[in-house]
């Protein structure tokens, strides 16, 4: 357990990481472009993300955050996979505080104060439909392929979906509570106001459930054994 929990903290971070550091490049080369800062921020993402996956997923599972963790601790109540709700509770801590430490890390390699408190407001409906659409998907394309056997194309798949998020959803897709939090913790192009926060959390929890939703209306209930997400790892109950 100690071994996925430091994977989920270091995968989580070093997301938050790659998400921070290159909105911060991105302002850096591009000061007058938003169009191509948002370009070469979501390439950055779509890449990270998923040599993240293949790296740590035979560890923990590559969750990296707590709304994939949610439903499959939802999912292991019926396949008897997945995890307790004690590791669930462990998982989130990791995961946030992995988000935590990679905005800290991002501002401190860019010669930025550690911590500097976003003021990027997004606190709007529409916004928060956007966070909505873009974690019900998530959950339906990593449980979609769970489901399927399919979780080899998990990398790939996770990764490209969230790129096309970025552009295709009006909040940019955070699509996670863990790295919604670290992204709080740096005023720069990938930031979120503090205060904004309890908004984007709530859509993405509303937007889990709507995903699993989706997912138990396309697979049906699922079986005894099913595998868990994003990658199985040993540990697997």
């Amino acid at each position: 357990m100690r071994r996925r929990l430091l994977a989920e903290f270091l995968g989580t971070a070093l997301l938050v990481t790659v998400v921070v550091g290159s909105g911060i490049m991105a302002q850096t080369l591009s000061p007058h472009d938003v169009g191509l800062q948002l370009l070469e921020n979501s390439t950055a993402t779509v890449f990270g993300l998923a040599v993240l996956i293949v790296v740590l997923g035979p560890v923990s599972g590559a969750h990296f955050n707590p709304v994939v963790s949610m439903a499959d601790w939802w999912q292991g109540r019926q396949s008897g996979v997945g995890l307790t709700a004690g590791e669930l509770a462990s998982y989130v801590v990791a995961q946030v505080s992995g988000g935590i430490a990679g905005a800290v890390l991002a501002n401190a390699m860019f010669d930025k104060p550690a911590i500097t408190w976003s003021t990027t407001d997004r606190a709007s409906a529409h916004l928060w439909l956007g966070e909505l659409v873009a974690t019900a998907g998530l959950v339906l394309v990593i449980f979609a392929l769970t489901r399927s056997g399919r979780t080899a194309a998990a990398p790939l798949a996770v990764g490209g979906y969230i790129g096309a998020a970025y552009w295709s959803t009006s909040s940019t897709s955070f699509a996670n509570p863990a790295v919604s939090v670290g992204r709080a913790f740096s005023d720069t192009f990938a930031g979120i106001a503090p205060a904004s926060l309890p908004g984007f959390v709530a859509a993405q929890l509303i937007g889990g459930v709507v995903g699993l939703v989706l997912v138990h209306g396309l697979f049906g209930r699922p079986a005894a054994g099913t595998p868990e997400p994003v990658i199985p790892h040993p540990d697997s109950r």
